[in-house]
């Protein structure tokens, strides 16, 4: 079907959304074509796309026939069970995030499943922990994670809270192509079967990850500056590390459900402008360390007072921080660690490795993607071998795997911990990290984001795989 072809079939549809249908009105023709050439297309992550009228934006009718399509996956993964059991959703802050959380709810109820929603936005660890607390069979996350404005997406998740490896995955896209006419996917209209979740479900996860707290009794006496990024860490992150005794201060500006972002210079905890207002409230109270979670909390960004100057630790490093301090306590306290694995991705910085190795641990490598990760978690259970942390390269890590999900209110926690830990010493995050590197040898990591939009970014994509394929 080309893209009139397609464009035309919108305009056709009496009972359009509104808003879409104005805004497909409005655009040009090279909007149009950017619109409609190509279906959002379903990858192993799930669908990530500008928000807009179109079969390759992010909108509600591409989000009911996502949804129909995970409906009917489940439906043959768990014939007996999976109406049930249910599927848990939860949304970050951003447009539209939670009309699409609702329309999911409202396709699978009209489908027969229970369906578990939280009241408002959540971290995307949590709606891991959730699926597994409720012992569902699936959940939805409505989120672009660090993406600007203009994007929305949607990620999905298996019966263990962990995102669907690349086999599972198809199954779901092989479902959704069956889908002839998402415009005529029926929706319950009332909310019969749907359960909502809110701070019950807040206080069993936040019970639930404090236990990896490990020495309780630090001196807690440094300033720290917490910033959502305007996303979903702003509903418990800084009153859970409060709880813990640390003097955190949250940034008012970024503390609100802006889907505009209009606080922050990037949503993105990678890159250096996003702390720029968090250093500056730090510099203006004396806090010693800035902590960042990007707007689906699920990565961890830190910027550490170091000789007078904020220095930014890059994924692979405050990862290093963290594992070296968990295992450096575990051993302390004469844990053997010989059945403990270290997960990480070919990607990922192999300083860890050497540390592993350094307490007779065991590692895996996994391909690039926590899903990988959370699969290999998974195998452990039963056996003798035990999960102690799983990190990679993208600001990504989890302490306890009773999420199966990157964790970023869990990372802040430990981080925090070390951070006590060293300032005892004397010592701030980089001097430990100078210090590790005096001990394992010297790695240097880097990454670069490069932005490549519409349909002539996508043709660079292509055209930079097809030449590393065929070279």
């Amino acid at each position: 079907m080309s893209y009139l072809d397609k464009v035309n079939l919108w305009k056709n549809q009496k009972n359009l959304e509104p808003n879409l249908k104005k805004e497909l009105e409005s655009l040009s023709d090279k909007e149009l074509q950017e619109a409609f050439t190509n279906d959002l297309e379903f990858g192993t992550g799930g669908l990530r796309g500008i928000l807009g009228a179109g079969t390759n934006r992010m909108n509600i009718y591409v989000v009911r026939k996502a949804t129909y399509g995970f409906g009917k996956y489940l439906e043959n993964f768990d014939p007996k069970h999976a109406h049930e059991r249910g599927v848990c959703i939860s949304h970050d802050n951003r447009h539209q995030s939670r009309e699409f959380s609702i329309d999911a709810a409202r396709v699978l109820t009209k489908m027969g499943f229970k369906v578990y929603l939280f009241e408002d936005l959540r971290p995307t660890p949590e709606l891991s922990f959730s699926v597994r607390h409720n012992k569902a069979v699936g959940g939805i996350m409505i989120t672009a994670s660090h993406n600007p404005k203009e994007y929305n997406g949607y990620k999905i998740y298996d019966e263990d809270g962990c995102q669907l490896i690349p086999v599972e995955a198809q199954k779901v896209i092989d479902e959704i192509n069956k889908v002839e006419n998402y415009f005529d996917i029926p929706l319950r209209d009332d909310d019969e079967n749907i359960v909502i979740m809110g701070r019950e479900m807040d206080e069993i996860y936040i019970n639930d990850i404090k236990s990896i707290v490990l020495n309780p009794n630090y001196k807690k006496d440094f300033k720290i500056v917490y910033t959502p990024l305007h996303g979903t860490g702003q509903v418990f992150a800084p009153q859970v590390l409060q709880s813990l005794g640390y003097d955190v201060t949250p940034l008012p500006c970024q503390m609100t459900k802006d889907p505009d972002f209009s606080g922050v210079k990037t949503s993105n905890p990678e890159n250096k402008e996003a702390y720029d207002e968090a250093i500056e409230l730090a510099k203006k109270i004396g806090a010693k360390v800035v902590l960042a979670t990007d707007p689906d909390a699920d990565r961890l960004g830190v910027a550490v007072l170091h000789n007078g100057e904020f220095v930014l630790l890059t994924g692979n490093q405050s990862a290093t921080v963290i594992f070296d301090y968990i295992v450096k306590m575990k051993k302390k306290a004469s844990e053997d660690l010989s059945n403990g694995y270290l997960f990480t991705t070919i990607v990922s910085s192999t300083l860890p490795l050497e540390i592993a190795k350094a307490y007779n641990m065991k590692y895996n490598l996994t391909l690039t993607g926590f899903k990988f990760i959370g699969e290999q978690a998974k195998k452990l259970e039963g056996t003798n071998d035990k999960y102690v942390f799983g990190f990679e390269e993208s600001y990504g890590c989890l302490v306890k795997d009773s999420v199966r999900d990157k964790d970023s209110i869990q990372a802040c926690m430990m981080l925090c911990e070390a951070c006590a830990y060293y300032y005892e010493q004397g010592k701030d995050l980089v001097d430990a990290l100078n210090d590790i590197y005096k001990k394992y040898g010297y790695f240097k990591d880097g990454i670069t984001n490069i932005s490549l939009k519409g349909l002539e970014g996508q043709q660079k994509i292509k055209d930079t795989m097809n030449y590393f394929r065929n070279n």
